[in-house]
């Protein structure tokens, strides 16, 4: 439910409505926006729909919401939420939505300090704004290669942030939560974990971006249901992340939906980007996708980069080489300026 409070609404009339929501059982979000104050509450709608919550001084109007995902809705945010990804305490910004336009780039495992600063900093000269890497690696054979761990978040770390660069990896599990979050810059939940709400609530609790990717065989609305689990624990710095789903098509990995860029924008207000490498694993369809996803008004790609493919540990035959990744992203900048959009 949301509840629309008057222009002219007093910070005493904010906190009087905020404690009667609570003295529900429910839970209020406040969102003050340069117009309007909204509350947006949270639990059974059953209990308020008995209250007289309109004749409380300074509520000008109050709104079901069928959504079952409120906090993601745009019904309760209307304006784009921008996320800021920053290196460490103190460095560089990156931004994803509101117009800012952002580039994820990097191999898909983190195989040694060597190899990956080789990678970022190609990855950095042609204009990506974070570096990714996997330290903890879901593979769908037990048999291969499962990531560096704790090493390898040390290396990814030192690496971007000597570069400037912010950098994220996947978390797999909650117990891993902690350990990621000293390391990296943005947590990832990668499309097997869509749905693993523990996870969801854990990073929803830390204050770190977070970087969602739709599961593979997930609705827009599965999606927008995980991201209400990181947002309702108090989080509000999520990405969404469209990587394909699973269908007939066996000539690319996965099916990549490219109507789920404005489909989601439509219906939420959080950032979303598109995923080509994992949706396609043909380096040949990756730039076109990549430019498609601008053009549709994505806010931002993630790619994978590698110096040497043919050599990596994990996805190498999806990855774009160095050279490649320049030319790429020579031409995306291009497309976001006709959209009115900025690489940031």
């Amino acid at each position: 439910m949301i509840i629309v409070l008057k222009p002219d609404s007093t910070q005493q009339q904010i906190d009087a409505l905020m404690a009667r929501i609570r003295e529900l059982g429910l839970r209020a979000h406040l969102s003050q926006g340069e117009q309007r104050t909204i509350v947006g509450v949270i639990g059974e709608e059953e209990k308020l729909q008995a209250q007289p919550l309109q004749a409380m001084p300074g509520v000008e109007q109050v709104l079901p919401i069928l959504k079952p995902y409120k906090l993601a809705s745009r019904q309760m945010h209307p304006a784009d939420t921008i996320v800021t990804v920053k290196a460490g305490s103190n460095g560089p910004e990156v931004k994803f939505g509101g117009g800012h336009v952002s580039m994820i780039a990097g191999p898909c495992a983190i195989e040694g300090e060597e190899v990956l600063a080789e990678i970022a900093r190609s990855v950095k000269s042609a204009g990506a704004g974070i570096l990714r890497g996997g330290a903890f690696k879901p593979r769908t054979s037990p048999y291969s290669f499962q990531g560096m761990g704790e090493p390898g978040l040390k290396i990814l770390r030192d690496v971007g942030h000597s570069l400037g660069m912010p950098v994220v990896t996947e978390v797999m599990d909650p117990r891993q939560v902690a350990l990621v979050e000293r390391y990296a810059d943005m947590f990832q939940i990668g499309a097997r974990n869509m749905q693993n709400f523990d996870l969801l609530r854990e990073v929803g609790q830390c204050r770190k971006p977070v970087l969602l990717k739709r599961g593979m065989a997930a609705s827009v609305k599965d999606l927008l249901l995980s991201a209400e689990y990181v947002l309702s624990e108090g989080n509000s710095q999520v990405v969404l992340c469209e990587r394909g789903v699973r269908t007939f098509e066996d000539s690319t990995r996965n099916m990549l939906d490219m109507a789920a860029v404005p489909n989601v924008q439509g219906q939420s207000h959080l950032p979303v980007i598109v995923d080509p490498s994992h949706a396609t694993g043909r380096p040949d369809l990756i730039p076109p996708m990549s430019r498609a996803a601008i053009a549709a008004g994505a806010d931002g790609v993630h790619v994978e980069v590698h110096c040497a493919p043919e050599k990596a540990m994990s996805d190498g035959a999806q990855a774009l080489r160095p050279p490649q990744f320049d030319a790429l992203m020579k031409s995306l900048k291009a497309i976001a300026a006709v959209v009115g959009k900025t690489f940031h």
